[in-house]
């Protein structure tokens, strides 16, 4: 059995299947690369944008910091919710069509998110793009790691992917300062402009598929999995502030329950959402456990310091922006040549030393960043350093990890899987992270210390599995086709 993933299989007879030439790439592969980068770029726009907008957002339509979560978590649960879905629909139903289809929803809703007044409708936007993004994201990345062989010139192809996120993110940051600074709902229209250019660009060069994967698609388990998981937020993010009511009970009742009936499920179905036997190879099991710590410490870590500067602190948008952007640049900077020291080292070391560059970068917050009058370059800079350092060592590694050895039928299960970890590890921990800063005062950085001590208890945890996994590793089981 070929394990090593080649070009898109069905094409028809006048777009020939690009293959890639080991050091050597034709124009062909380079434009579907940089296609599947532009949706790892709006993604990447999009979190960091709405994360400067969200104390402006809070201000215009009266959120409190509960309430603020959910324009975060609303899009995560959407995306994190039904990834796996995406995924599977994007190996049955074809990449392409998955893709472009995804992407006009994505617009439309970004559209209508900045049309809104109230509250919930524009959490209610927020989750249709999750949505949207739950499909357009496994179906780039599998288009990449169907496109590129397994080896150099994937790890290659996925640095150079992680540079399209990194530049979404420090793009956004700068963007919605400035965009913010005039009206917050400018930052929901510009991604309108990126999707459109994405399609036009995505309907010229991704190849077209004219035969499916044999099998059909789990909707009783995408449905399990998406209501347990919202069901699990709910409680996580209710229960700090109500305490155990009836309700928060029926909920946990309501989130084992689905959870619990998704696993038994998906053992039985014929054509599973996930096939469980997936989780027999360890690397893969690795890879998404240290998803789960990555983005879901950062992400809680970007949420808190964007209140804290901008409410505590009363820095501008732009200001803020501006002093977060060094994380995103240095990923930039560093990713090209991520590709190459996942060759030389693997991917284990590397996610082990993107994790304790994470840990470092939390840790010199906590000890610096509560300083009432901050020098920048010493007490803010080292950690947005650090955390930059930790993105440009892990993600590529983690993505690497997490697809190796899968066959071509299934990179959109494990592309969707890993992508699933990123975003569900962001929701739960932002949500037990905002439970924790609820509280939070204009007088300092106290009220702001719980949520930091979670986001650096997370990557610790994730330091330590990532090493306790390694010592314990035996000689890793094959995939199956």
């Amino acid at each position: 059995m070929n394990l090593t993933a080649t070009a898109p299989q069905n094409l028809t007879p006048a777009e020939p299947s690009p293959v890639s030439t080991p050091g050597r790439w034709s124009p062909t592969l380079w434009a579907i690369l940089f296609v599947a980068g532009l949706a790892m770029f709006l993604d990447a726009l999009d979190v960091s944008m709405v994360g400067v907008a969200l104390p402006s957002i809070g201000q215009e339509l009266g959120l409190d910091t509960s309430a603020l979560q959910w324009i975060v978590n609303g899009y995560i649960l959407g995306y994190g919710g039904l990834l796996l879905l995406g995924g599977r629909a994007a190996d049955l139903l074809g990449r392409r069509q998955v893709f472009l289809t995804a992407l006009v929803v994505f617009g439309i809703a970004s559209l209508v998110g900045g049309l809104v007044d109230e509250g919930w409708l524009l959490i209610a936007t927020r989750i249709v793009k999750g949505v949207a993004a739950a499909f357009t994201a496994p179906a780039a990345l599998s288009i990449i790691t169907t496109t590129f062989k397994e080896g150099p010139d994937r790890n290659r192809a996925l640095s150079i992917f992680a540079i399209f996120g990194a530049t979404g993110y420090a793009s956004g940051l700068i963007v919605s300062g400035l965009l913010t600074g005039i009206d917050w709902r400018l930052t929901f229209y510009l991604p309108v402009v990126v999707v459109a250019a994405v399609v036009l660009a995505a309907y010229l060069v991704v190849p077209r598929n004219t035969e499916k994967e044999e099998g059909r698609i789990d909707f009783a388990g995408a449905a399990l999995l998406t209501g347990g998981t919202l069901a699990a937020i709910y409680t996580i993010v209710t229960a700090p502030e109500t305490g155990f009511t009836a309700t928060v009970i029926a909920t946990t009742i309501l989130a084992v329950g689905l959870l619990g009936s998704f696993f038994v499920v998906e053992n039985r179905v014929s054509h599973p959402l996930v096939r469980l036997s997936i989780f027999k190879v360890k690397s893969i099991v690795r890879a998404n456990l240290a998803a789960l710590a990555i983005f879901g410490s950062y992400l809680s870590f970007q949420t808190i310091v964007s209140l804290y500067l901008q409410n505590t602190l009363h820095w501008e948008p732009l200001q803020m922006a501006l002093a977060m952007a060094p994380t995103g640049i240095i990923v930039a900077v560093l990713s090209p040549i991520a590709g190459k020291l996942i060759d030389r080292f693997g991917t284990t070391p590397m996610i082990l030393a993107a994790l304790a560059s994470f840990v470092a970068g939390y840790v010199w917050f906590l000890t610096r960043g509560g300083n009432p009058d901050p020098a920048y370059a010493v007490d803010y800079l080292p950690a947005f350093l650090l955390l930059g350092l930790g993105f440009a060592l892990g993600f590529s590694a983690v993505m690497v990890q997490a697809t190796e050895g899968i066959a071509d039928h299934e990179q959109g299960l494990a592309s969707g899987l890993v992508q699933t970890s990123f975003q569900i590890g962001g929701a739960v921990v932002l949500a037990i992270a905002t439970g924790l800063i609820s509280g939070a005062t204009a007088d300092g950085i106290a009220g702001y210390r719980p949520g930091l001590y979670l986001v650096t208890a997370v990557a610790v945890i994730g330091l330590a599995a990532s090493v306790a996994a390694v010592l314990n590793r035996k000689p890793a089981v094959a995939a199956i086709a």
